[in-house]
């Protein structure tokens, strides 16, 4: 715990007990505490974020879900109870997927992600709810036969400007696949590409939601809009989350 202390950890005691319930062995436990003191993100020195109420499996090379992004799946559920096609874009770990697939129960998941190493957890993420995940940019990686099937189209994409990146916190800028955080000039590059192509993917009545900032919710407002679909923004100040919902004809 001292050299967690040292390090910087603020909830240095938390921490070690998380650390000592996830090593095998003493001298596991001693690599893993250095590991994060030497900066190395809690969730990927332990293999797992929680999120949900569920522990999700992360490894190094993949974007570590955020607990503001709970708020995204909290909004899909309640906009569509019913839904029982549910794709996860952007997917990363697959932790939006595994939330929803339990929150809704009996449903067709997919999930797709551009880097291979995100494939690879997410497919350990959803396995249980029987998911399939796809290696690909976008609506390329998904099978045609989902064309105009899902209910719950998620998108957790990234939103970072570019210029914006090295601001970021050390764990972030350093520890994730930059393609999980850059969003282009204003950061809404991928947004807007989704929001474009998501009309020719939905059910009837089915819903796109993808997590956004507080700066850039307006222009994320108008990208769905622009896309046909009816939109609303819905905000949580306590966890500082901005989700853009639209619903299809």
């Amino acid at each position: 715990m001292a050299a967690l202390r040292a390090a910087g950890c603020v909830f240095a005691e938390d921490e070690a007990e998380l650390i000592l319930a996830a090593a095998p062995t003493p001298d596991d436990a001693a690599s893993m505490v250095e590991r994060r003191a030497a900066g190395l993100p809690l969730e990927l020195v332990v293999g797992w974020a929680g999120f949900l109420g569920r522990r999700i499996a992360v490894e190094p090379g993949v974007f570590v879900p955020r607990r503001r992004t709970e708020f995204l799946v909290e909004q899909a559920l309640a906009q569509a109870p019913g839904a029982t096609v549910v794709v996860d874009l952007c997917c990363g770990s697959g932790a939006v997927g595994a939330a929803l697939a339990a929150g809704l129960g009996e449903v067709e998941l997919h999930a797709a992600d551009i880097d291979p190493v995100a494939v690879r957890c997410a497919r350990r993420n959803v396995a249980d709810f029987g998911g399939q995940v796809h290696t690909g940019d976008l609506f390329e990686a998904l099978p045609g036969g989902l064309r105009g099937r899902i209910d719950v189209l998620a998108a957790n994409v990234p939103y970072v400007p570019t210029g914006e990146i090295g601001l970021l916190p050390a764990e972030a800028r350093d520890h994730e696949p930059r393609v999980a955080l850059d969003g282009g000039a204003d950061g809404l590059d991928v947004l807007r590409r989704v929001a474009a192509g998501a009309p020719g993917w939905l059910a009837p009545g089915g819903c796109l939601l993808a997590e956004t900032s507080r700066r850039q919710a307006p222009a994320a407002v108008a990208a769905f809009t622009g896309a046909g679909l009816r939109t609303r923004l819905a905000v949580c100040e306590e966890r500082c989350a901005h989700v853009v919902i639209g619903v299809g004809p």
